[in-house]
């Protein structure tokens, strides 16, 4: 990747251009904010946030002070409107929330939206998101996720929706409360396998943050060897399903492995009991299988074709 040092960009990189800047936020700690987070937010006009006091505190410690407004989740759509109006008269607009990336299982999406379709610019000021933050310390190694947020309240939809989950070839991120950790934990450990890996990531950046790492049967047991494990803000990522083994596949292996000991039709018979499988389907597929493995044995040891024109010896 290449990076560009700001003093590369010339004079015009002094200005600020009128538009939206989405800007993420610490998720705790105020020395988590960007440099550019930063810069923007001493520089902008006006500053949408999901809860003024909240953001008052960030602001006050940068020296930032740009005029201060609410949008939040029950007056984003009215908020999106006045933003649009400041930005056509020139103005540049921050948008954050409490602590991470606006639209992240966040308010923001509604006002981005908005600019979008009112053909303004919009801005990405990027830095801190849980969910980015517990990926990077979880060790999965399948480089696919899916980030689902915050499970539903009620209990039958929960664990319906984690059913869902427990299948997903990918890496899954969840969100949770202290109010529920319990629950969900209860829920995800008789969802998934015993041995799954399941990784916790409790006040991520903050003073008493903690990252468990655990078979999803064991997490139930950890929360509640310490009343302290139940407190704070929660993020949970579990690891991918296992690939599954199609029938075919399965019948294949156990084929391979009987016809290497025994007569063709008696393995048939075998792996007929084993897998439920009609006898005579698998006959007629051990002998296929069968004449594929003499087919590849006969090219190994048949000579390499001879190069050249005849007679260039």
């Amino acid at each position: 990747m290449d990076l560009e040092h700001p003093e590369q960009r010339g004079p015009e990189a002094e200005r600020l251009e009128p538009g939206l800047y989405v800007v993420a936020t610490p998720i705790g700690r105020l020395s988590d904010l960007g440099l550019r987070a930063t810069d923007v937010l001493r520089r902008v006009d006006v500053v949408a946030a999901e809860d003024t006091r909240t953001s008052r505190v960030l602001l006050d410690h940068i020296g930032a002070r740009p005029t201060l407004v609410a949008s939040h989740e029950h007056n984003e759509a009215r908020t999106a409107q006045s933003i649009v109006e400041r930005l056509r008269a020139g103005q540049r607009v921050a948008l954050i929330s409490d602590a991470g990336t606006p639209g992240i299982s966040d308010p923001g999406a509604r006002v981005v939206a908005a600019v979008h379709d009112a053909g303004l610019p919009v801005i990405p000021v990027p830095g801190p998101a849980a969910v980015t933050t517990l990926l990077s310390v979880a060790g999965f190694t399948e480089p696919r996720f899916r980030f689902e947020g915050f499970l539903p309240a009620r209990p039958k939809a929960r664990r319906d929706r984690l059913a869902q989950l427990a299948r997903s070839d990918a890496v899954v991120v969840l969100y949770e409360s202290p109010h529920r950790i319990v629950e969900t934990a209860d829920d995800l450990a008789a969802a998934l396998e015993p041995g799954r890996r399941v990784v916790v990531g409790r006040e991520l950046t903050k003073r008493f943050e903690q990252l468990h790492r655990c078979a999803a049967a064991e997490l139930p047991a950890w929360l509640a060897a310490d009343p302290d494990h139940r407190r704070g803000e929660f993020v949970l990522a579990f690891d991918a399903a296992a690939a599954e083994v199609s029938e075919v596949q399965l019948a294949d292996t156990l084929l391979d492995a009987l016809c290497a000991e025994l007569p063709v039709r008696q393995a048939a018979r075998i792996a007929a009991r084993a897998t439920g499988l009609r006898a005579n389907d698998l006959y007629r597929r051990a002998l296929a299988l069968r004449a594929g493995r003499e087919e590849e044995a006969d090219e190994a040891d048949r000579p390499p074709p001879v190069s050249g024109a005849p007679g260039s010896a």
